[in-house]
């Protein structure tokens, strides 16, 4: 092992993320520690650094881990960046079938169907 990386362990030592973190951290593309050739994860002054400002954007705008994971898809899968352009451009019409006075209980029903069939499902 290269006397300039630290294990996951010591990794979480060194930086307050817990080993757990580190694999998600890895897992979502926000950090890449190399592999020793048994798979071993090592960080080294790169990781370490990136870990630390990952640490100092999250705490400076109040965001979660989640959210930088969902940013770093957002630049790198161009279908769903134009999916969720769309729906931020798309204006909300009422079906024409539907009468303007039944479009909420159209839509709530409509929300209800997708709960019942995403609880049978689960």
């Amino acid at each position: 092992m290269p006397l300039d990386a630290l294990t996951i362990n010591e990794a979480a030592e060194t930086t307050g993320w817990s080993p757990r973190m580190l694999r998600y951290v890895e897992r979502v593309g926000l950090v890449a520690p190399a592999r020793t050739t048994k798979g071993y994860r090592l960080y080294g002054p790169a990781e370490l650094q990136r870990l630390r400002t990952l640490r100092e954007l999250l705490d400076a705008h109040e965001l979660g881990l989640s959210d930088v994971a969902f940013a770093q898809r957002m630049r790198s899968d161009k279908a769903l960046r134009q999916a969720v352009d769309g729906w931020f451009t798309t204006e909300p019409r009422r079906p024409s079938d539907v009468p303007a006075a039944d479009w909420l209980r159209f839509e709530q029903e409509k929300h209800e169907r997708l709960l019942e069939a995403a609880v049978a499902a689960a």
